[in-house]
């Protein structure tokens, strides 16, 4: 295998590190559900890189960017997406009244992480233009996947410790109150990074 995994590091960590929807949603989800949320929505994150090693892989991301339309069509269905699950957060940190929650149904599931990072453009592009410039000349899925796997550890160590060292900023904070402005707070991140994602509007001369 000819993958350049040293070549790859400094690519990466300006990535990983840098805030996005997958980052909003797994410190959300750790300051709102602790532990188990932390995981849960690690987990989909990193489902969703996986997921992009093996489209690039077999060549499907290629084939849908080579399609204006359908690539439109894909950042459209992403950027809606995006929008309402940060409509949800922040509908769920509305309704804490009274010290209690009146609609507890929301809460980041694996399979929404998972979609988020999935339907998110700048990751296709980031699969697509640069890690496979690290991928060796063939290519194979096996080698996206050793290189997906590297994001995977980088992105979970350092989400982890930034979670781990917020919770414990915030044990004496009273925990739905914690909840609702989290909510409220990763919602209102999440439709900003859904707007600045769309194309700007054509001027009108």
């Amino acid at each position: 295998m000819d993958v350049n995994i040293l070549g790859f590091m400094p690519a990466l960590l300006p990535v990983a590190l840098s805030p996005g929807a997958s980052f909003t949603l797994v410190i959300n989800s750790a300051l709102a559900g602790g532990h188990k949320g932390l995981f849960r929505t690690l987990a989909g994150t990193a489902l969703g890189i996986y997921t992009h090693a093996v489209f690039i892989g077999l060549g499907i991301t290629a084939v849908l960017i080579s399609s204006p339309a359908i690539f439109a069509v894909l950042k459209a269905v992403g950027t809606a997406y995006l929008l309402w699950l940060g409509a949800m957060l922040i509908r769920s940190g509305i309704t804490v009244n009274n010290g209690e929650f009146t609609d507890t149904k929301h809460s980041v599931t694996l399979k929404e992480a998972w979609l988020a990072n999935v339907l998110n453009p700048k990751a296709i592009i980031f699969y697509l233009t640069v890690v496979s410039q690290f991928a060796g000349i063939k290519g194979g899925v096996c080698n996206y996947l050793i290189l997906a796997s590297l994001h995977v550890v980088v992105m979970s160590i350092w989400l982890f410790s930034v979670s781990q060292t917020l919770l414990s900023s915030v044990k004496k904070t009273n925990p739905l109150m914690l909840k609702k402005y989290v909510n409220i707070a990763g919602g209102l991140l999440l439709i900003a990074f859904s707007l600045h994602s769309l194309p700007p509007l054509p001027q009108i001369r």
